[in-house]
């Protein structure tokens, strides 16, 4: 699980995540609505869902594009739950919460590092990001 998180408010914009992302050298960020978390938005989503959509990156809103039934954990939930929920949703990550509070997240690199730590997607998971 990470816990180094960055949260945005759903009404940030795609051109505010994309920076923030490069910032941080993450590839999401989990779009909040005060302590509920409401969605993820990775890069890929700016990408595919925003501009190949061809909206407006400086005014579109985090919120137009975030899935609205997000899936989540338990920190006391296992690897398996986790990767069963992420294949049966077809999500690749999965904000972790505690009493309704973000608390991490954890992705499929985060399963492969602890389930399959002599994967390939373990090897990548573990590097230094570089961007």
């Amino acid at each position: 699980m990470t816990t180094r998180l960055v949260t945005m408010d759903g009404n940030d914009t795609l051109v505010a995540a994309a920076q923030e992302m490069r910032d941080s050298a993450i590839g999401d960020v989990v779009v909040t609505d005060g302590d509920n978390v409401v969605g993820i938005i990775t890069d890929r989503d700016i990408t595919v869902r925003g501009v190949a959509e061809s909206l407006d990156p400086n005014t579109t809103r985090l919120n137009q594009l975030t899935t609205k039934d997000v899936i989540t954990v338990s920190q006391y939930d296992d690897a398996v739950s986790a990767a069963d929920l992420m294949r049966t949703y077809a999500v690749r990550r999965l904000p972790v919460v505690e009493d309704g509070r973000l608390i991490g997240l954890v992705s499929m690199g985060d399963l492969a590092v602890e389930r399959e730590p002599q994967s390939v997607l373990a090897d990548i998971s573990a590097d230094d990001p570089n961007n």
